[in-house]
């Protein structure tokens, strides 16, 4: 091998133009590709930017070009070579260096590499498993390295907005006290407090309240946190979130600070213009229209709710469900009567992934015909009805659902979504916000008997509800708001409660007595008698924007070093066993044998 030595790069692997002909230059990086044309021999360069094609000709130096022979795939190399215009005929549009060549008169080997595990070509299907076990090798391809380059002009557009608008960056503490609210919370066991743990957050709310508390006024960090939930392909044992909270403000300051930072962000890394002011929502309106707190609204295919008109009806399926306190919603597909019944098929099945029992449906001929396995069940009047209040027309497929209404809202508002899919309703490089408002404060949970919060305990509730609180908590609506992109909820917060009479009295209502507060939050609470202000905040998944601007499937792709799907890390093997001295240490007793 041999050294850099006295050369020192010049240029980075996409600088160079046809204004750089002439110019003498020194390139590093890794090869790429090799191809030996009639003695010529062409490499492609790679460094993080991007590439450059390299020439060892033997009429320009036959000492080099013998040297570049053994040039193999990622082998890191040092150039010293004369920048040349590529011949007509042989540029390559597609690079920013597609005009030039380097023909090259001094070559350094600095590092050899066995053959990689996989080809760096970005077109090369690699197993998930594969490329995070060699994530420092997947990371080369350039795919790979534009994302966390993105990731990085995401990050600084960000702190030069919130630095702009008078915010604090201030970090939070890593190690705090369990407060198991929602996800479970990673544990940490203390050596020197033997027998006690400390929680990784699950997120800074409680500290960046504090800060408030303190003063600070406006708080925010780009910050890890933590949850031992389940994972899915938008979702991570460790993610990544941008935080912030705001003293003596309301909900507009919120939306307006949310807004701008969408609009410099996409602007700063996508060159994308977004419209403002955000179309907001209630909750109650969504969970009508659409199924969901979380709607898609790039498209139609909404939920008409059919409940009235066939709560006498002949067809006693529809019938019986709303006597019971059921529902019955339909979905209006347009001219999608086509549908074989094949297709009808394996929407039914894919209806069953998310509860329902079944799937109806019916196929709109001329006159306000219904063809369906269920036409039969109706009277006149009744199809009629029902066709008048979807809509509907000759050509339409109309597909029905009838359960309990979570049952149902969710079945139809994922039917909605795959009918999108597969009817090229949904781009990728199409954005749509949303805000939805006036979430409830609190819902009730069957199996605990109890009301939980439907944010977290500290939402303020709406100031005309709070006397709701003592007689019927369910109808309490909260000022909690969440920022909605293309059907995935990207960020969310709340105004928060600042006076503990009524953070005690929301307690009540969630069956949270003094002592569990106060083994809970209790350094929260004694802080809301010391002077704290009105005040409020919210939180975006950085992982998950990112994924959804640049268009990616899994958050994976824009995360450097990421879990797997088990939360394992395929790269350092971890989680893995520690020794026996390690864990007594920490006052635990393993009941396996040290390996």
């Amino acid at each position: 091998m041999e050294s850099m030595g006295d050369l020192k790069r010049t240029h980075k692997c996409n600088d160079l133009t046809e204004a750089n002909v002439g110019d003498e230059v020194i390139l590093m990086g890794w090869v790429l590709r090799r191809r030996d044309h009639g003695g010529v021999i062409f490499i492609d360069l790679r460094d993080r930017q991007g590439l450059t094609q390299i020439v060892f000709n033997p009429e320009l130096n036959a000492e080099v070009h013998d040297k570049a022979h053994g040039l193999r795939s990622e082998w890191v190399l040092a150039i010293r070579g004369t920048v040349s215009a590529r011949p007509d005929g042989m540029k390559n549009n597609k690079l920013a260096t597609g005009g030039i060549e380097v023909m090259v008169d001094e070559l350094r080997i600095l590092n050899k590499s066995k053959t990689p595990p996989f080809p760096l070509d970005e077109d090369t299907e690699v197993s998930d498993n594969l490329r995070l076990q060699y994530r420092y090798i997947d990371l080369r391809r350039q795919g790979m390295a534009d994302n966390l380059i993105q990731r990085h002009r995401a990050a600084q557009a960000i702190r030069t907005y919130l630095n702009a608008e008078d915010f604090l960056e201030i970090e939070t503490p890593m190690l705090t006290r369990s407060t198991p609210e929602g996800a479970r919370d990673y544990l940490v066991p203390s050596r020197v407090s033997g027998g006690k743990f400390y929680a990784l957050p699950q997120s800074p709310q409680l500290f960046k309240q504090l800060l408030m508390v303190a003063g600070m006024d406006r708080y925010y960090q780009i910050t890890k946190c933590f949850r031992d939930e389940d994972l899915r392909a938008d979702r991570q044992p460790e993610f990544t979130q941008i935080d912030m909270e705001l003293s003596f403000i309301d909900e507009e300051d919120m939306y307006r600070i949310g807004e701008e930072l969408m609009v410099g962000l996409f602007k700063s890394v996508l060159d994308e213009d977004i419209a403002t002011p955000f179309p907001r929502m209630t909750y109650d309106e969504s969970m009508r229209r659409f199924g969901c707190d979380r709607p898609d609204v790039r498209f139609g295919l909404e939920l008409t709710d059919l409940s009235d008109i066939v709560k006498d009806a002949s067809f006693k399926v529809f019938r019986t469900v709303v006597g019971k306190g059921g529902v019955v919603k339909a979905i209006n597909a347009k001219e999608c009567a086509t549908f074989s019944r094949k297709d009808l098929d394996k929407l039914t099945e894919y209806a069953g992934n998310y509860g329902a029992k079944g799937l109806a449906w019916v196929k709109m001929k001329a006159d306000g015909e219904w063809q369906s396995p269920i036409a039969k069940f109706f009277k006149d009047e009744e199809r009629a009805k029902m066709t008048a209040a979807l809509g509907a027309e000759e050509g339409d497929l109309l597909l029905f659902q009838a359960d309990e209404p979570s049952v149902v809202n969710q079945v139809l508002s994922e039917i909605r979504l795959e009918l999108g899919r597969r009817l090229g309703f949904v781009k990728k490089d199409e954005f749509s916000f949303l805000w939805i408002t006036d979430f409830p404060l609190v819902e009730y949970d069957s199996d605990a008997k109890r009301y939980t919060a439907v944010h977290h305990p500290f939402t303020l509730p709406a100031e005309e509800d709070i006397p709701l609180l003592d007689t019927n908590p369910g109808k309490v609506k909260s000022r909690a708001y969440d920022m909605v992109l293309n059907g995935s909820e990207i960020g969310g917060g709340s105004l928060r409660i600042h006076q503990k009479e009524l953070q005690d009295k929301v307690f009540k209502a969630l069956a949270i007595d003094e002592e569990e507060a106060n083994d809970k939050f209790g350094f929260l609470l004694k802080a809301l008698e010391l002077g704290a202000p009105p005040h409020g905040g919210m939180a975006f998944g950085f992982d998950r924007l990112m994924m959804m601007m640049l268009g990616k499937d899994s958050i994976r792709d824009v995360i450097a070093f990421p879990k797997t799907q088990k939360a394992s890390c395929p790269l350092t093997e971890a989680p893995a066993s520690v020794k026996r001295k390690q864990l007594t240490e920490l006052s635990l007793r393993p009941d396996w044998d040290e390996k």
